[in-house]
């Protein structure tokens, strides 16, 4: 405490270029040393759990996507997969296989825009440039078959709401071909970059057993050598039906967490090709629902989860027989990430890490302020 009396007070966001989103970190310095980290949130839109809970179903659709802008599909993935275990849905197998698809997709965009964000956070302005450009070819894809850059609201209660166009597949499997000798060029020049190793190694580590007390999910959980994933654990739509590894590293360190991000930007390559031979020509894309004012929900509840490219995101859902979800609540990385984890890491560390330790830990401010 008598090193606090010595302090300046700083507030890194909510508009640093190194922030994961509008947020803020309020910190205290000795010198370039930080005694003290407070996460601020809530300056970016918020309190979507409550939004949703006022208006029917078919309405609240069109909300979730919101909670986390760069990777919304896993929210969407949540809300209709919730709806059908309350209402009985059953979607039709070629419907599984494109949301299984469109999450593969959703999870390259968002590590293609992580990579950038923790490139650009350390000075290495040319791997931003690349990253974005190259998401945005994907981002190209899902124009195409959603309609939507950003946002899609293409999983729909039922199945999805269009089929994929002629000759998509093809374009998917060329990018996929592109993706995978890009990679080798980020790892020449980003990941084997002699100064991000040197900047990342030996920073923000998280041991194993601080994770599972505390809740970690994803990379910051595989980082330390704890091979969980939903996709495996719980297996939802296809992924039983494919076969993918679970990348792990055990130094939980900075330059930990980018290297399972690689790996498992490979792993969904790998998975997206064996959906490209194996879907199915024909089927059902979305089951008949009824009306949006007559889309009931039944009075029980249930429990989601899927695996987001940050890691494990759960929907909690609740109907009371209405056209209204009675209580929707989101559980996601972030919280605990910016919260629990953020501030801990930043104690004793520089102020020229901030950033890069913040975006190794996949976090999207209004899933906090959901």
């Amino acid at each position: 405490m008598s090193d606090l009396k010595n302090t300046i007070k700083i507030f890194h966001g909510p508009q640093h270029p190194g922030i994961t989103g509008n947020m803020s970190v309020e910190l205290d310095l000795l010198g370039e040393t930080i005694k003290r980290a407070q996460t601020h949130v809530g300056y970016l839109h918020r309190g979507f759990e409550k939004l949703v809970e006022r208006r029917t179903v078919v309405q609240a659709f069109t909300i979730v996507c919101r909670i986390c802008v760069p990777e919304p599909d896993p929210n969407e993935e949540n809300f209709a997969r919730a709806v059908e275990n309350l209402t009985g849905l059953e979607i039709s197998e070629k419907a599984k296989y494109i949301r299984t698809m469109i999450l593969e997709m959703q999870r390259l965009a968002t590590q293609f825009l992580w990579m950038g964000g923790q490139a650009g956070s350390i000075g290495l302005g040319l791997i931003p440039q690349w990253s974005v450009c190259d998401r945005d070819y994907m981002l190209d894809l899902f124009e195409e078959l959603t309609g939507g850059r950003v946002y899609h609201m293409y999983a729909f209660p039922g199945g999805v709401r269009r089929d994929i166009p002629d000759g998509f597949l093809d374009k998917l499997s060329d990018l996929m071909n592109y993706y995978e000798k890009r990679i080798t060029v980020y790892n020449n020049t980003f990941f084997d970059n002699t100064i991000f190793k040197s900047r990342a190694i030996g920073v923000g580590v998280v041991n194993a057993d601080e994770a599972l007390k505390n809740g970690y999910v994803g990379q910051t959980l595989r980082a330390c050598g704890i091979k969980r994933d939903v996709r495996r654990d719980m297996p939802y739509l296809k992924y039983d039906q494919l076969e993918f590894d679970i990348p792990t590293r055990t130094e939980g360190d900075v330059y930990a967490r980018a290297l399972v991000r690689r790996d498992e930007m490979l792993q969904s390559i790998r998975i997206l090709r064996q959906i490209i031979k194996q879907m199915p020509k024909d089927g059902e894309i979305l089951q008949k629902i009824p009306k949006h004012r007559k889309f009931k929900l039944p009075a029980d509840d249930t429990y989601v989860q899927t695996e987001s490219a940050r890691g494990a995101m759960s929907y909690y859902m609740a109907g009371d027989g209405s056209e209204k979800i009675r209580r929707m609540q989101v559980r996601g990385p972030s919280l605990v990430h910016a919260y629990t984890l953020l501030e801990k890491l930043l104690v004793d560390s520089q102020l020229a890490d901030v950033a890069m330790t913040m975006n190794s830990l996949g976090i999207c401010p209004p899933e906090i302020e959901r």
